[in-house]
């Protein structure tokens, strides 16, 4: 069933997206630098993320002025709609400021605190995933499933690190011993692709921990639209303590190995 409303989010979201790719595709200085630190030292925000997010922000707030707003980089406003948007202007900043391709805009809508619409657009390799509530996932034309899931030992799996070097230590003590029992790990630099890339097939599996919300709004509804599982510790809803997506014959020994290997803590 159409819903209006969804079809609106959707499309406004998209040309938001698209929109601030270009610009940061097609406008990072040569001389790009950090413009502030976040947690930590290595924790940075560019130019370019703040301009991303003006962009994204100031698009929206023109069409839906009404909507609420909840941005990386400090965008925050109730609204009185019921529809909120959750960006990220550059999910992958360090990988942008030095160049690597691996780097996203994500925005997502939240109706009634619901999210119901999500859009990556990943402009260095060209790619624009979306999806709606009970619509499926798609990247372009074409519809997004998940892998079929090998055993836990073949699995290929991307993680990330945080910044704070405290808790970036446990998280490599966690890697280590995970290692051994799957295929590899990977480390992109941008939660939003491994959540499309568990979506498009790409990885059988992704977590991390210390997400934010606007880390993963989009890409978690893209991967279970596409078929995936996505939670935390066992009964839990993905979160900043613990987020986990995989095809669905992956996601539960993986989540019950990352809870005993004490993923979800410091």
């Amino acid at each position: 069933m159409t819903d209006p409303l969804l079809d609106e989010l959707l499309s406004l979201a998209l040309e938001a997206a698209h929109r601030a790719g270009t610009l940061l595709r097609d406008g990072r200085p040569d001389d790009l630098a950090v413009a502030s630190t976040k947690s930590s030292p290595i924790d940075v925000v560019t130019e370019m993320d703040i301009a991303a997010e003006k962009l994204i922000t100031g698009f929206l707030s023109d069409a839906r002025p009404d909507d609420g707003f909840l941005g990386e980089e400090g965008a925050s406003a109730e609204g009185t709609s019921g529809v909120r948007w959750v960006i990220d202007p550059l999910d992958g900043t360090v990988n942008y400021l030095y160049g690597l391709p691996t780097w996203a805009v994500s925005i997502a809508a939240e109706r009634d605190g619901e999210r119901v619409v999500g859009v990556v657009e990943v402009p260095m390799r060209g790619e624009t995933y979306r999806a709606v509530l009970g619509r499926g996932a798609h990247c372009g034309d074409r519809r997004l499933r998940v892998r079929p899931a090998p055993p836990l030992d073949q699995a290929l799996v991307s993680t990330g690190f945080n910044y704070v070097q405290s808790v970036r230590s446990h998280q490599a003590d966690v890697a280590q011993r995970l290692i051994p029992r799957l295929r590899d790990i990977r480390r992109g630099g941008s939660a939003a692709v491994d959540l499309c890339d568990v979506a498009a097939g790409r990885l059988d599996g992704y977590y991390e921990r210390g997400l934010h919300p606007w880390d993963l709004a989009a890409g978690d509804l893209i991967a279970r639209e596409a078929g995936a599982l996505t939670g935390s510790r066992p009964g839990e809803p993905a979160s900043g303590d613990l987020t986990v997506a995989a095809s669905p014959g992956v996601f539960a020994p993986l989540q019950r190995l990352l809870d005993d290997l004490g993923a979800w803590h410091d």
